[in-house]
């Protein structure tokens, strides 16, 4: 059995795009023949690929084709690079998805892509989400490559460590004068506003269990923006941990105050599908690079 192309293709366009209408407009085809492309497939793998709900999503046996579209859409493009393809039809690019954690989006990670889009025909797609779950879109074949807090490889993916963010406990002065006066104490803990930045977050959590605060205890708001959680802590609606990037400014400015207590460091890696590809093999390169010289080893 031969799985086409065009029919993997069309599988990830709908996957990517959410609807047929809208993989049909990518496609530069109708919705009546992106159906059918499928039923296609379907038929011949004798398997159902897709869950037709709002977005669609694919099943287990339409992860494996998506991967297999992803890869052969490197692979072809590594070939017309070799080829010279690439000369000829210069506004031609190929689309790599990447999973990364929001505080390394906000601070070390576009630059190298910024990079590797002057030099590549090539354009990315971010998909954000908490360290500890990027390497699941990996395994569902979403993305290509992933910065994670997982050590461990994902079947298929090669794992690289790229360095350690290292998280402090800070609160604006006027927030530490009204909550604190008496100290950080595990009683004012206890009461002081939290900011998280999403129910996944677990760093807040971690450094009151560190100190020994019911982590249930404090009330807590939810800012899921990396740069606005941080605004959110200089602005005094609560108290959080915030890497060097963001927080090192303000501490020697003395407009964060630092709150003592654990360094939270979050070891960061760089895992990818281990396929033989020139573009993605750059890609991991040059973030890899980035991340080992911005964070400390």
């Amino acid at each position: 059995m031969r799985i086409p192309f065009e029919l993997a293709e069309t599988v990830a366009a709908v996957v990517d795009e959410g609807t047929l209408d809208a993989a049909a407009r990518r496609l530069h085809i109708t919705p009546s023949a992106v159906s059918q492309r499928i039923k296609m497939l379907e038929q011949q793998v004798g398997r159902v690929l897709l869950v037709r709900s709002k977005p669609a999503r694919a099943t287990d046996a339409g992860t494996v084709v998506v991967r297999l579209a992803r890869q052969l859409a490197l692979l072809e493009h590594d070939a017309r690079a070799a080829l010279g393809g690439e000369s000829d039809e210069p506004y031609v690019r190929v689309t790599v998805p990447l999973a990364v954690n929001a505080d390394s989006l906000a601070t070390w990670f576009l630059p190298p892509l910024a990079r590797l889009s002057r030099e590549h025909p090539v354009c990315f797609e971010l998909h954000r989400d908490d360290q500890e779950y990027t390497t699941g879109q990996l395994e569902e074949g979403l993305v290509m490559g992933a910065v994670t807090s997982q050590a461990d490889a994902v079947a298929g993916c090669s794992v690289e460590p790229i360095g350690t963010m290292a998280y402090r406990a800070v609160a604006a002065p006027e927030f530490v004068a009204a909550w604190f006066p008496d100290g950080v104490s595990s009683a004012a803990l206890e009461r002081a506003p939290v900011v998280d930045f999403n129910r996944k977050d677990e760093l807040q959590t971690d450094w009151l269990r560190v100190r020994g605060v019911d982590p249930a205890a404090p009330p807590r708001s939810h800012v899921p923006s990396s740069a606005d959680f941080a605004a959110a802590v200089r602005l005094g609606m609560g108290w959080g941990l915030l890497p060097r990037f963001q927080s090192a400014d303000d501490l020697a400015a003395r407009s964060l105050v630092d709150l003592g207590g654990p360094v939270i460091d979050v070891p960061l890696f760089w895992q990818q599908w281990n396929l033989r590809s020139t573009l993605l093999d750059a890609v991991g390169v040059a973030i890899v690079a980035e991340g080992r010289r911005a964070l400390a080893p």
